[in-house]
């Protein structure tokens, strides 16, 4: 939602320059975890009620979000925090911590890689399809993998708005195309 975008970018890129000095690497994990716990429709809708006060929504929000290191909130991704509740822009914490995440691989030179495998798929071939993808698109990625079964054999690559289809049902849609034509 091209609105959203727009009110969590100045919050992306202030929290980049705050993050100037610190590892933003770390504090993108934070935001993403506190992101989560926000998107969730029972916490919206704890946060929406009139009787709770900012306090108690940042208090159960710091609560429950769990960081990947297992540590504290940084001041950074508090003082955010704050700052989005007080606000009232809870709601927009997930696109915050999406184009932060963007924000912080642009300056690394790095993009977010997701590979659809068909089934699971080990960590030599994941460091296989990476290796090929890497020099695909010219640039350093970071990958996760999704299961998706509909894709019946094969890999599904997204990178950003690019993606690279050479799944079995990408190829029978292809033949559907070209014997309906």
């Amino acid at each position: 939602m091209a609105e959203l975008a727009t009110i969590a970018r100045p919050y992306a890129e202030a929290l980049l320059k705050a993050s100037a000095n610190g590892d933003a690497a770390v504090l993108a994990g934070e935001i993403r975890a506190l992101a989560d716990v926000a998107a969730n429709a029972q916490m919206r809708q704890f946060a929406d009620n009139p009787k709770i006060d900012s306090k108690q929504v940042f208090d159960l929000l710091t609560g429950v979000a769990r960081t990947p290191s297992g540590a504290p909130l940084s001041d950074a991704a508090r003082n955010l925090l704050h700052t989005v509740i007080d606000n009232g822009r809870l709601a927009v914490l997930p696109e915050i911590a999406a184009q932060f995440q963007a924000l912080v691989d642009a300056r690394s030179g790095v993009s977010q890689a997701t590979i659809e495998s068909a089934f699971p798929i080990d960590a030599t071939q994941v460091a296989d399809v990476k290796a090929v993808m890497e020099r695909r698109f010219k640039r350093k990625l970071e990958t996760s993998v999704v299961v998706v079964p509909e894709l019946i054999g094969g890999v599904r690559v997204v990178v950003g708005d690019e993606v690279l289809d050479t799944s079995i049902r990408a190829r029978l849609e292809q033949m559907k195309a070209a014997l309906t034509a």
